[in-house]
């Protein structure tokens, strides 16, 4: 331990002795609190007096907190200035631009997402040309950031969101005689811009940068609030081509596509423009992901600008799917019977009679009450796993798990509001009718589905993988057994016993169950993913609502909650695959 100690002063005498023109230490407060505590660990106790574990690990944590308020500067102020000014532009200009009425097109909102892909794209070459190789410009790897699975993620939405560019283009060239190019340039620089972004967070996604601090955190916050901004506007774009509007002369609701290019007088100068239109409408959910990706990956960078990460081994967690049968069994089933369901609700939705209407709204609703009931049933179970579970909460600081919880209760805001505003208009008016039964149904249960997956998934989080909690196990007690071999077997006997019955190899009991668990909710996830991103609308289909709160405010309500429901059900499935990696 004092060997650790000693490590620590030798780096954090190697960060103070790094005096550069730009990047000198005053005799500030913080600084001498900072020497102060590395003089306390230089003269740590003996191993025969040796503190708790505990005590050390939060004297660490002090220590390291201390010294990241050192290096601390303007430059996350002014990184959160640029963010939100962005933000609230982007925001601004992308509502402008999604009607017609409003002198602000769809062109103008393009001209500000092409300024913001370049100046990023700028950033992120120079970051990488000139910051990044420069020495000790990158003395520290956070080895929680940007997994494997997560970058994999990331190139996979990355790849679908350029096939969308290209059908873009196709696309739009077909209008170049009588529309702007601009709705021409924009996906050739998106696409640019995401083999530049890609790479840029394969490669960097882990780094704890020590040079060019202020410099670094601005250009993050450009890069995060570009994606946030990217993502608004596809978000929109895609609300647009599925929100239902009401047709006051016939009695049923209908679909209404709107395209942002350009005037009804413009025809396409070939005869594939239809078809790439509708292709490439299927593929803005890859593209709504893969911004939000980024966007975490890039804050998480953000967050890690100047911070001083332990050195220690991390641990690698392989994925072993052998371990596993019931969980995924049962998941597929219900992939592919929610998958069979959605298929005949698109179909049916679109026809006039009432009759076909009704029924693809009668087995939407039924789907989504088993799929709801199932993952409540399972959460449970894993709920009363964790109950009995001893392993010890992680009090290590991860600005990536910080995140995780944050997005994950966010996101989640977006359902709970649906849901309850549904509740409200169903109850109100009576819930007569069995399709008002069912939509109430689904609602209450989605309540609380998402509770208890939100206590589950945060719960498995901040949990101590089993792996580490078997070798500390295994060192705390061969330790103990040398000095002090009786205590050692009346205080870790119970203990031992249960780490040591269960090997990395054969799974125990509970660990099995949780894995199970975990590898169900994920696919169960995936098709509450697929039904709304790729088109299921009974909030517009199933009329209650919009006779309720009237349909302006109605959609507002889904417009605004749904994005978030989508993006919870997918980050949902990061988040239990992390679970089922550690259990």
């Amino acid at each position: 331990m004092k060997t650790v100690a000693q490590q620590m002063f030798r780096t954090c005498n190697k960060l103070f002795a790094r005096k550069t023109p730009n990047d000198g230490l005053e005799a500030h407060p913080s600084n001498i609190e900072t020497a102060a505590q590395i003089e306390n660990i230089q003269h740590l106790p003996s191993p025969s007096h040796l503190p708790s574990v505990e005590a050390v690990r939060e004297s660490i944590h002090h220590v390291e907190a201390v010294m990241e308020r050192a290096h601390h500067g303007g430059g996350w102020l002014l990184s959160g200035i640029i963010c939100i000014n962005i933000l609230i532009l982007g925001c601004a200009l992308v509502s402008g631009s999604a009607f017609n009425s409003v002198a602000i097109t769809a062109v103008h909102r393009q001209i500000f997402l092409i300024i913001l892909l370049l100046l990023t794209m700028l950033w992120m070459l120079f970051y990488t040309v000139f910051t990044f190789r420069k020495d000790q410009a990158v003395l520290f790897k956070d080895s929680h950031a940007g997994p494997v699975w997560l970058r994999a993620g990331l190139v996979l939405f990355g790849l679908l969101s350029l096939l969308m560019d290209i059908f873009k283009i196709a696309n739009y060239v077909g209008y170049l005689h009588c529309d702007s190019a601009v709705k021409v340039a924009f996906p050739v620089v998106q696409a640019v811009f995401l083999f530049v972004q890609t790479y840029f967070l394969w490669t960097h996604a882990k780094d704890c940068v020590q040079l060019h601090t202020n410099f670094t955190r601005c250009g993050l916050t450009l890069t995060l609030s570009t994606n946030l901004v990217v993502w608004m506007a596809a978000v929109t774009e895609e609300s647009l081509h599925q929100t239902e509007i009401p047709d006051l002369n016939v009695s049923v609701l209908h679909k209404m596509y709107r395209a942002s290019y350009g005037d009804k007088k413009c025809k396409c100068s070939h005869s594939a423009c239809d078809t790439f239109k509708e292709a490439f409408y299927y593929l803005y959910p890859f593209n709504i992901e893969y911004s939000l990706f980024a966007s975490a990956m890039a804050y998480v960078m953000w967050k890690n600008v100047g911070r001083l990460v332990e050195d220690h081994c991390h641990h690698n967690i392989k994925f072993r799917p052998k371990d596993v049968c019931l969980g995924p069994v049962t998941g597929v089933l219900l992939v592919v019977a929610g998958l069979v369901t959605f298929i005949v609700y698109e179909m049916d939705i679109l026809k006039e009679e009432e009759k076909n209407r009704n029924k693809a709204l009668l087995i939407h609703f039924i789907m989504n009450i088993v799929i709801v009931s199932l993952m409540s049933i399972f959460t449970v179970i894993g709920c009363i796993v964790y109950r009995l579970d001893h392993r010890e909460h992680v009090s290590e600081k991860n600005p990536t798990r910080s995140l995780d919880v944050g997005l994950l209760v966010g996101a989640s805001m977006g359902q709970f509001i649906i849901s309850y505003f549904t509740i409200v208009a169903t109850v109100a008016t009576g819930a007569r009718g069995y399709l008002n039964a069912l939509n109430l149904s689904w609602a209450v249960l989605t309540v609380l589905q998402l509770g208890l997956q939100n206590y589950f998934i945060i719960e498995g989080l901040h949990r101590e993988p089993f792996h580490v909690m078997q070798e500390a196990a295994l060192h705390t007690n061969a330790h103990a057994f040398q000095e002090h071999a009786e205590m050692s077997i009346v205080i870790e006997s119970n203990k031992s016993s249960y780490f040591l019955t269960s090997s990395p190899h054969k799974p125990s009991l509970k660990r099995r169950i949780l894995k199970e668990v975990c590898a169900f909710l994920l696919l169960a996830n995936i098709i509450l993913w697929i039904m709304p991103a790729f088109g299921a609308r009974p909030q517009f289909d199933h009329s209650i609502e919009i006779k309720f709160y009237k349909f302006t405010m109605w959609a507002a309500i889904v417009n605004i909650g749904l994005p978030f429901g989508i993006f919870y059900r997918m980050h949902s499935v990061a988040s239990l695959f992390e679970v089922y990696l550690i259990s």
